[in-house]
C-alpha cells in the first residue's frame, strides 16, 4: 500500500463539546469550518480546513450526552491518504492477516475508507482516494 501522506485528525465527543472545539479551532487557532459529507452513518459533525485542506474533522458520539459521560473524549482517529489503486492488494491483506475492519464508502468525495484499530486500539483510517 502507498501512503500519501496524513489526510485528518478526528477528535469525538458529545455535541457540546464539538461546539467548543469547533470555535476554539476557528477562533483561538485559525481554521475555517467549510464543507462536510453527507456520510451514510448518519453523523454529524464539523470538518475544519487549513487553505483548501480539510485537517480536523470533529465527530459528534450520539453515545455521549455530556463531557462526564465521554471520559476518552478528544482524539477519535487519524486517517491515511492513501493510492487507489493499492486498495484490493490492502483488503487481501488485512483479511491474509485477520485484520478486522469496516468499509465506508463516500460517493460525494470518491473515496473508500477502511477502519481498522492498531495494536493500542488506536482507531486508523486508511482513505483510498
Amino acid at each position: 500500500m502507498t501512503v500519501l501522506r496524513i489526510g485528518h485528525v478526528n477528535l469525538r465527543g458529545p455535541a457540546g463539546l464539538i461546539e467548543e472545539l469547533k470555535n476554539f479551532y476557528v477562533d483561538v487557532i485559525g481554521l475555517r469550518a467549510g464543507p462536510r459529507p453527507a456520510f451514510r452513518s448518519g453523523s454529524s459533525g464539523y470538518w475544519l480546513y487549513a487553505g483548501e485542506r480539510d485537517v480536523i474533522h470533529l465527530s459528534v458520539d450520539p453515545r455521549r450526552a455530556t463531557v462526564a459521560d465521554a471520559p476518552h473524549a478528544g482524539f477519535g482517529h487519524f486517517a491515511l491518504l492513501c493510492d487507489r489503486a493499492d486498495l484490493d492488494a490492502t483488503r487481501a491483506r488485512l483479511d491474509e492477516l485477520g485484520v478486522d475492519y469496516s468499509v465506508d464508502e463516500v460517493a460525494e468525495l470518491q473515496q473508500i475508507q477502511l477502519f481498522l484499530r492498531d495494536p493500542a486500539g488506536t482507531v486508523v483510517e486508511l482513505t483510498f482516494v
